[in-house]
């Protein structure tokens, strides 16, 4: 068995105006737990959400959801992962035991825990990927990452690449389809690629030129406007959505990943759907199969796809706060280095 743990590391924790620099205990680790050391964390949009206001979160907290590491010590005997193994994780926690659990949504859990969104002050005070050290509960999904994907690429697979997964696989069979994205930040990009894997025509529609035109290094056309067999939208914006929804062709499916915080109502057609036999479908996080898709996806296109250029290098941990920022053109993630 693994020696436990017990010592102090460095966190970059949210105190709702800023970032303050802390010294963290960490914990005796329970049975199950892994403590891992954090060697690339990628910034998601939805901790800008948090910082800009536009979400609200636990604070004081460890933000950060999207890294990579090593495990460094485990809690009694786990099959989950050994001491030295280089491994992403999920988001959620869940409980394993309620309905949702049981019906197979554990990402919807009633007494779901999540990576990078609890308190600082409560017992889970290592939650999040913005220190040197995160504790993973019992219970966390991980994925092993092999040596040979570079941190940049591996990072993302924990939210943005495993949510892709999830969101195409909500969208059903591709091959021979006709998909149109909407927005193309990290998620939207990755969507493209992995769409065109599975055989699909790929559009990509975003208001920035920029991103629209990077989506062709990942395999999308520019959008035409016509019908779509099938629409993902990752932008969130509702007027985005009233418009994807409009393209629909006979059969076709929408699929929704990007409304994730309040805004305007769309309308839908009863009649429009009923006769067009149209599916409007949601998905919010993804369950622990999506997350070891994304990392197989990731292994099988690291050479086939420029995934490295969308993450910014690293800052140190200490100036995370110079990060938590909307991102220049051209990239997509910034990242750090704990």
């Amino acid at each position: 068995m693994d020696q436990i743990t017990v010592g102090v590391t460095r966190a970059a924790v949210w105190v709702g105006n800023g970032i303050e620099m802390r010294d963290i205990e960490i914990p005796a680790l329970a049975p199950g737990d892994l403590l891992v050391r954090v060697d690339l964390a990628t910034v998601c949009g939805s901790d800008l959400h948090t910082v800009s206001g536009r979400r609200a979160g636990a604070c004081p907290s460890v933000l950060g959801h999207e890294a990579v590491g090593h495990v460094v010590s485990v809690g009694g005997d786990t099959s989950s992962a050994a001491v030295g193994d280089r491994i992403v994780w999920s988001v959620t926690v869940p409980c394993g035991r309620c309905v949702r659990c049981a019906a197979g949504f554990t990402a919807k859990c009633s007494d779901v825990r999540k990576v990078g969104h609890e308190s600082a002050r409560s017992t889970w005070s290592l939650s999040g990927s913005y220190a040197r050290h995160i504790v993973l509960p019992r219970g966390t999904a991980v994925a092993h990452v092999p040596d040979t994907m570079p941190d940049a690429v591996a990072a993302p697979a924990a939210c943005a690449t495993a949510t892709v997964m999830a969101a195409l696989e909500a969208a059903g069979a591709l091959d021979g389809k006709r998909v149109l994205i909407v927005g193309a930040g990290m998620l939207g990009i990755s969507a493209a690629a992995a769409a065109t894997e599975r055989g699909a025509t790929v559009r990509v529609l975003d208001r920035d030129p920029e991103r629209q035109g990077r989506s062709r290094d990942f395999g999308a056309d520019g959008d035409d406007g016509g019908p779509t067999d099938v629409a993902i939208d990752f932008s969130g914006a509702s007027s985005a959505v009233q418009s994807a929804l409009s393209r629909l062709d006979v059969g076709g499916r929408l699929v929704l990943a990007g409304s994730v915080s309040p805004g305007p109502s769309i309308t839908v057609d009863p009649e429009t759907v009923v006769r067009q036999w149209l599916t409007v479908t949601g998905v919010h996080n993804y369950e622990p199969r999506h997350l070891h898709q994304a990392v197989a996806f990731l292994r099988d296109t690291v050479d086939r796809y420029p995934w490295e250029s969308l993450v910014e290098p690293p800052v140190r941990l200490e100036e995370l706060a110079s990060v938590l920022r909307p991102t220049p053109p051209g990239i997509l993630r910034s990242s750090v280095a704990p």
